[in-house]
């Protein structure tokens, strides 16, 4: 068994970014705050796929350049390979949990060079 509460983890950047409450053996499961104005930048998973339950707020998420708006109760699934980017359009904190699975001692994510406006060229 493993309990945990999120309050007894930090966040990568002080108030927000993510932060990881359980790392394998088979899922990565945590919490990330995505604050007004702020962008993520665009990159895929090689063997992860990556989903997103949103909390709070909402986000603007291009998945292979498409916008989609996630809002409060969304649930967004980035299969493996599927480029996506995070970009915080509102006035307001975004809050959503977000899981990676299956869980990989080695970084699983490939940086892209591609922003909102940008033609989107879908990489092998």
């Amino acid at each position: 068994m493993y309990l945990t509460n999120e309050n007894e983890h930090k966040y990568r950047f002080g108030d927000h970014g993510p932060k990881y409450l359980t790392k394998g053996e088979r899922v990565d499961l945590g919490v990330v705050v995505i604050t007004p104005g702020e962008k993520h930048p665009c990159h895929k998973h090689v063997n992860q796929e990556e989903s997103f339950l949103a909390l709070e707020g909402e986000c603007a998420v291009y998945v292979d350049g498409k916008k989609v708006v996630l809002k409060k109760g969304d649930y967004l699934i980035c299969e493996p390979g599927e480029a996506h980017y995070f970009t915080n359009e509102s006035d307001v904190d975004f809050k959503a949990v977000f899981i990676k699975a299956p869980h990989l001692e080695e970084k699983d994510s490939v940086y892209i060079d591609w922003e909102p406006g940008q033609k989107f060229i879908k990489e092998d």
